[in-house]
């Protein structure tokens, strides 16, 4: 794995880093990538499938604040924090905070609309150049409600985003049981996302991509984490467990662990934590749902896969190392059962816990500072915007114009 070897070294392949190395390697470049563990088994593993071109506003949002003592109160509500990672959390947060004044707010929205408009299209392009098709359903979304109090803001939430150009259809309570006839009528109402998509199998997915990428020439180096990266005259040296890799460009695609080693490529930190996401998957509940169903009171997602249906959401704030609270994966169980009429077959049920990427503005960085790449910090909206970012890195990486002004995901926002 010499200097010689590959003209790009990718620290991360998970699903943003892999579609990244698809698209570089077809256009000639001579890619490997690092991963820690086993290809696209984190959150690109278990995240909820949704491509989620609809959630085009940052999770630091002023109008949540009023909900969060409520959810922390409640030990099966949607938020969580570890008492003990808080000193570590607090500056993060406060960085938060100040991202929910208006003027950064209204920043932060218009980029993540400026990616997720381009991104259902642009995975649909890529499904088709690279035969994905038969694991990407283009049939909407729906995110419900149960509250009365509730469809009040469910109206307002899809006329903002209508008036956006994100389109909705508030659907009747009628209407949504005659689409979703499992769900229960305590489903008031809901609003219908037309132009959403979800991923059936992601594990078959990141197969078909990591065989094309070494079909095209590229190679994969599994239980290969990372450990440090030092900048040299002509390049950079990676160590790892077992050896030093030296590369002549990197592309940082190392989802949540990315922090310390932008600092030590760029020398800049990035103000980035992680939040970390639960599922629950129900093998034999395969036909249950033909849509991805979100809950607006709730906080979580039913999505339908070939594999099951999976269960997913929930935020938790306790850092990279304390062990998973899979209490958290055992409530999306009962919130989902609440939501159906009959109950769910939850035999040979498995769960899971990831890490979401979250930077203090919600906004991925995609960025080229000299020979060094970075494509990480997409919060929960790693699978929606993975083709997108692939398609703007690519463009920077050959110092072309991206298709999307890349001014407010630079690195420089932090310095």
């Amino acid at each position: 794995m010499g200097n010689q070897e590959f003209d790009l070294h990718i620290i991360g392949g998970g699903i943003i880093g892999l579609c990244a190395a698809v698209t570089l390697q077809a256009r000639g470049v001579q890619v490997a990538i690092l991963e820690a563990d086993k290809v696209a088994c984190g959150a690109s593993y278990g995240n909820a499938g949704h491509i989620a071109t609809e959630q085009v506003f940052p999770i630091a949002d002023a109008n949540i604040l009023q909900h969060v003592p409520a959810m922390l109160l409640n030990p099966e509500g949607p938020l969580r924090i570890d008492w003990r990672y808080l000193p570590r959390l607090m500056p993060w947060a406060f960085k938060l905070l100040l991202n929910m004044r208006p003027e950064p707010f209204a920043h932060s929205h218009q980029a993540l609309l400026a990616l997720n408009t381009q991104s259902l299209q642009a995975w649909q392009n890529f499904a088709d150049k690279w035969q994905l098709t038969s694991w990407i359903k283009v049939k909407g979304s729906l995110l419900t409600v149960e509250k009365n109090t509730s469809l009040y803001e469910l109206k307002a939430h899809g006329k903002r985003l209508n008036d956006i150009g994100v389109p909705n259809e508030l659907l009747s309570q009628t209407a949504l049981l005659n689409l979703e006839p499992e769900l229960k009528d305590n489903q008031l109402g809901a609003l219908f996302f037309p132009e959403t998509g979800h991923i059936t199998n992601l594990e078959a997915i990141a197969q078909k991509l990591s065989d094309t990428f070494r079909e095209l020439g590229g190679q994969v180096f599994e239980n290969c984490r990372v450990l440090g990266a030092k900048v040299t005259a002509d390049g950079f040296t990676l160590t790892t467990a077992n050896q030093q890799i030296n590369a002549k460009k990197v592309m940082l695609a190392a989802g949540a662990h990315s922090k310390a080693l932008a600092k030590q490529l760029t020398g800049v930190s990035v103000p980035l934590d992680t939040e970390r996401g639960y599922h629950f998957m129900l093998p034999n509940e395969t036909t249950r749902l033909n849509l991805p169903v979100s809950s607006m009171d709730r906080r979580f997602i039913m999505t339908p896969m070939d594999t099951g249906l999976r269960l997913a959401g929930t935020v938790e704030y306790a850092g990279l190392e304390a062990p998973a609270n899979m209490i958290r994966a055992q409530m999306l169980l009962k919130q989902a059962q609440a939501m159906l009429k009959t109950p769910l077959d939850s035999e040979n049920g498995t769960q899971w816990m990831g890490f979401r990427p979250s930077t203090a503005d919600s906004l991925p960085i995609i960025d080229k500072c000299g020979s060094v790449l970075l494509n990480f910090g997409h919060q929960h909206l790693g699978l929606t915007q993975a083709v997108v970012s692939a398609e703007m890195i690519t463009a920077l990486y050959f110092d072309e114009t991206p298709i999307i002004n890349p001014a407010s995901y630079r690195l420089n926002r932090f310095k």
